[in-house]
């Protein structure tokens, strides 16, 4: 017998399937099935491997397989999201491959029990107890071979769940607005649905009802949110609603720990809930009947490094293969997929609150360019310092949120606010301070920093940022008595945010100071007040999807509050730019009108969702180097009339440890064109649909 087998290593550039032999009588008759999990030889060495077809006789020499790891396959449609995610994002199927199998799957331990476990499958019907990790795990022998002589591995049809689910067993109640959307997604056309809230419209009511449902029929769920310490009270609610149904699948996780979450979802026989980030998509679950990807415009859901991919697309080819639905939930959508499911009828919207004391906050824009507003602090304004005054004394709490990720150097004009934008792309120039330039990294533009501003002859021009740290430090001395906690990327594990959740909730902490990571869906019930110290900071990114970030954050962090816990709520948000549409329409979460505005300049612009984009991206130790190939795939890609293609520029992070990176921006109203244009060039970095370009 011969076999197609993926290597879960990349052996050459170009490498996929290789075909192997095997016979089952040197596994002790053990019959071999797509989505087995092998050894074999690669060269010298011993690599695993996942099964993918059975092959007529070859005419070439080929070696055998070694042995079979483990008697359960995987899931068919995982081995089709092999094929379809390494052709659709041009990743080579062995890094895609090696996506489905968790760390050190094969140790010397899992070996020598995997080795047991397979010579069960030809023995008696006796129940016995295999080391699995050292635990011992009680095994049927007859249940072993039946899991192994099915075509799909499906066990949840013949094996009774050990819960008996009726329609009363979960206590789940929906108010009219979410049952009106829930009947809704249920009769969308396609399989790929966007549920549109808004933030406190209650869509985990919804989450839970559709996958009680799915339990009820026997099917089994994956809910993905974008990283599990982050998101701790969709977890809670789940696993208090749910119980030991619910498999949790996160970073903190040991290689041990992994390896017996992974063998239990595997040889699950009755369905269950897997809750994780991005790689719990990929779980070997079995009659999985519905998706859910909670918070879905969050850039966590892609893959940058090898292989790139996004888990939103590959979430629903897999909903689409399998026919179930997959439901993509967000208060503020990519614009992309805002835009499909709008022309394809599936877009479902929840614009009511779940609480009826929801209250809308008082909302302030201050004017960072009239100094008469910050006769206290430099950064902070009088409003904003007046209201965390009167929460220190009400026993209230505020939020300072500032997107660090726009704190690099800003070029703009202190007393009108004018920016430096690109003339041909409309988006803000990076400053190069070596050159004492100004470039586009899209289109290659460059010119002199000016020494006055361009539309009022002021001679501020400022190139500046501030961070948390200062923030803290300021609240600090303006506050000595109040309790501050600054949590962000450089002094907080995202294994504390829970602890530091709690403090907050419980009222131990008076001003809380933080960048994205607290914009996301956490309920803080005595919040009052949210500053957001620089609002339009992200706006002066030069990246297509500036404008988009800023929106969502802004819209994130503003429904903190007013979520009918106290019976006042108040928003200031500092700019530079009150006017600009993304401040307009965040600030009175009018995303309707932004999702106008966007889409009409992306239109304008020939961005995503009207044409579709890639990065090349080529970086060498010497820039020499780098010039010379990139200049050699620009001519090379500027042949096919098909395609607009960007000259080379240097990326934004332009220098790293790797060396100098060069990329070109192509664009084309086919992707099907753009990646067969691409396919030569599988050796660099290429990003297909890159959500950013930074």
């Amino acid at each position: 017998m011969f076999y197609e087998v993926m290597p879960t290593e990349v052996y050459r550039a170009d490498g996929g399937a290789l075909t192997y032999s095997y016979d089952p009588k040197s596994q002790n008759g053990q019959k071999l099935l797509p989505g087995h999990i092998v050894l074999i030889p690669v060269g010298r060495r011993q690599i695993p491997g996942i099964v993918m077809k059975r092959v007529p006789s070859v005419n070439f020499p080929t070696k055998p397989i070694s042995r079979l790891i483990h008697p359960t396959p995987i899931p068919q449609h995982l081995l089709r999201s092999i094929t379809w995610l390494s052709k659709y994002y041009l990743a080579p199927a062995p890094t895609v491959a090696n996506l489905l199998l968790p760390a050190g799957l094969i140790s010397k331990k899992l070996l020598k029990s995997s080795e047991k476990l397979c010579e069960l499958s030809a023995g008696m019907d006796l129940d016995v107890n295999v080391p699995i990790l050292g635990k011992s795990v009680s095994i049927n022998r007859a249940e072993v071979q039946r899991r192994v002589t099915s075509p799909q591995g499906n066990t949840s049809k013949t094996s009774p769940a050990t819960d008996d689910f009726t329609q009363d067993r979960f206590n789940i109640k929906l108010n009219p607005y979410q049952q009106k959307a829930l009947r809704a997604l249920q009769e969308a056309p396609g399989t790929t649905r966007l549920l549109r809230g808004v933030t406190g419209s209650g869509k985990t009511n919804i989450y839970l009802k559709m996958a009680s449902d799915a339990l009820l029929e026997q099917k089994s769920t994956i809910l993905l949110v974008p990283e599990i310490a982050l998101t701790s009270q969709i977890v809670k609610i789940f696993t208090q609603t749910f119980g030991n149904r619910v498999v949790l699948i996160h970073s903190n996780q040991t290689l041990v720990e992994r390896r017996k979450t992974w063998l239990r979802v595997l040889e699950a026989s009755e369905p269950l809930i897997i809750i994780g980030p991005r790689s719990a998509l990929l779980t070997p679950i079995h009659n999985l009947g519905l998706i859910i990807i909670d918070e879905a415009h969050e850039g966590a859901y892609y893959q940058e490094n090898t292989p790139r991919y996004s888990a939103l697309r590959l979430a629903s080819f897999m909903a689409s293969s399998l026919k179930i639905p997959c439901i993509q939930g967000t208060a503020t959508p990519n614009i992309v997929d805002f835009h499909l499911a709008k022309t394809h009828n599936s877009l479902i919207e929840l614009t009511e609150k779940a609480k009826s004391t929801a209250i809308t906050p008082k909302s302030t824009i201050v004017d960072l360019k009239d100094r008469a507003n910050f006769l206290k602090n430099r950064y902070f304004s009088n409003q904003l310092l007046t209201s965390i005054e009167n929460n220190i004394q009400a026993g209230h709490q505020t939020l300072i949120f500032h997107n660090r990720r726009g704190s690099s150097p800003l070029t703009i004009c202190e007393e009108c606010g004018w920016q430096a934008l690109c003339p041909t792309c409309y988006l803000p120039m990076t400053l190069h301070t070596d050159g004492f330039l100004l470039a586009c990294h899209i289109c290659g533009h460059e010119e002199k920093v000016p020494t006055s501003c361009p539309s009022c002859g002021h001679p501020g021009i400022i190139h500046k940022g501030f961070g948390t740290k200062l923030l803290e430090s300021e609240l600090t001395r303006l506050f000595p008595k109040a309790k501050i906690a600054r949590f962000d990327g450089d002094n907080n594990k995202k294994s504390n945010l829970a602890e530091l959740y709690n403090d907050v909730k419980t009222g131990k902490i008076d001003i809380l100071i933080g960048t994205q990571t607290l914009a996301r869906g956490l309920d803080l019930p005595l919040l009052a007040t949210v500053g957001v110290v620089q609002a339009d900071a992200g706006l002066s990114l030069p990246d297509f999807a500036a404008e988009e970030r800023t929106f969502e954050l802004l819209t994130q962090v503003i429904g903190r509050v007013g979520r009918g816990h106290l019976d006042r709520a108040e928003v200031v948000i500092q700019t530079y730019q009150p006017d600009h549409p993304v401040i307009q329409t965040a600030i009175q979460a009018d995303f309707s009108n932004f999702a106008k505005y966007l889409l009409e300049k992306r239109r304008t612009g020939k961005l995503p969702p009207y044409t579709y984009l890639a990065r090349l991206s080529i970086t060498y130790k010497t820039e020499k180097t780098t010039l010379k190939y990139i200049n050699q795939a620009f001519q090379t890609l500027s042949q096919n009339p098909k395609l607009a293609i960007s000259p080379p520029t240097p990326a934004f992070h332009e220098r790293t440890a790797s060396g100098f990176t060069w990329q070109l921006i192509i664009k084309s109203t086919s992707r099907e064109t753009l990646r067969q244009a691409l396919t030569p060039f599988s050796k660099y970095r290429i990003e297909l649909d890159p959500p950013s370009l930074l």
